[in-house]
């Protein structure tokens, strides 16, 4: 059994938001072509891959991105 606590391992104090700068980093991760779009890709090419030893690259690659 495991307890769930949310809460940040830094303390996170926003004194002045940037609204442009926080749009720019969520493009960067959930963009076309950002980071969990390649982890994306990666996890459903495994799929068709034929070959065990390259199939578990990808799963290791596709859940290294994300």
């Amino acid at each position: 059994m495991f307890t769930y606590e949310k809460k940040l391992q830094y303390p996170v104090n926003i004194k002045n938001p940037d609204p442009k700068a926080a749009q720019i980093i969520i493009t960067q991760y959930g963009g076309p072509d950002g980071e969990l779009s390649a982890s994306m890709n990666y996890l459903s090419q495994r799929y068709a891959m034929p070959y065990p030893e390259l199939k578990g690259l990808l799963t290791d690659i596709g859940t290294e991105y994300a």
